[in-house]
């Protein structure tokens, strides 16, 4: 008898249109909660554990975006090296991300950047604690109703060679990784970490192959990286991020990244 592949990978259809668009729910939610139309900032990040936008907001540096009209998150914009940045806190998980990056780029995103925290599965570089995932194991469901199960959800080739491409290792903040996204942390079997180390996925997440499949299907810049914060708390004093929560290296971060990208 031979086995049925699971439903989830069952009739996904990956080239026909979807019938319910995320432009029209946020012209519902204009139209419901009186709002104009938004027009968010070219460049959007997601900050899943919120410790940069509280300590941006602690700074007075935070401006909302009060015509944001998605019903699950608030956005809001702050300037970082001259440039507008839209922030949206504690997106966590995949179907989620997905959700609100839909949103994003009908509404006048054009680079969308991820910066979630990650459990080590494999030993790093300890001089550096962000990773620059080019590659996400796909065990989430989200990304399987855009890409073909047998395709890889990966970092985009012309940001891949932007962010890695001649990069003077002594000045670069981040060293790039394979991560594993799952939809479920708790259940993070030893048995399912060794097979990963075998692969050679330097982390876990939640967010990186959902985010990178709906960039391959979308046609849209996605860049997804990790500050490396824990051994999943084997150990008493794990989770440690660096200065107010890691926000001061993670705007080092960013500056590099928008340098990269834009000025090089």
């Amino acid at each position: 008898m031979s086995e049925q592949p699971a439903a989830i990978l069952l009739d996904k259809h990956y080239e026909e249109p979807s019938l319910f668009l995320p432009e029209n729910l946020l012209r519902e939610a204009r139209r419901q909660k009186n709002l104009p139309h938004c027009r968010v900032p070219s460049i959007c990040l997601f900050d899943p554990d919120g410790d940069l936008f509280d300590y941006l907001k602690a700074g007075n540096q935070l401006g909302k975006i009060g015509s944001w009209a998605c019903y699950h998150s608030e956005l809001y914009r702050f300037k970082h090296d001259g440039i507008e940045i839209g922030i949206i806190p504690r997106v966590v998980g995949a179907s989620y991300a997905v959700l609100i990056a839909e949103q994003l780029f009908v509404s006048g995103c054009e680079m969308l950047i991820s910066l979630t925290s990650a459990g080590i599965i494999n030993p790093f570089d300890e001089g550096k604690r962000f990773a620059l995932i080019t590659e996400a194991i796909r065990d989430e469901g989200t990304s399987y109703h855009y890409i073909e199960p047998e395709k890889k959800s990966r970092l985009a080739q012309p940001l891949l060679e932007k962010l890695l491409g001649s990069v003077d290792q002594t000045e670069c903040p981040y060293f790039q990784v394979k991560s594993w996204t799952t939809d479920a942390p708790y259940r993070e079997t030893q048995s399912a970490i060794e097979k990963m180390k075998k692969k050679n996925v330097g982390c876990v997440e939640m967010e990186a192959s959902a985010l990178y499949a709906f960039a391959i299907a979308r046609q849209k810049q996605v860049i997804c990286f990790a500050h490396l914060t824990n051994n999943m708390a084997q150990h008493e004093g794990d989770f440690e991020k660096g200065e107010h929560f890691g926000s001061v290296d993670s705007l080092h971060l960013l500056s590099y990244v928008l340098k990269r990208l834009f000025w090089r």
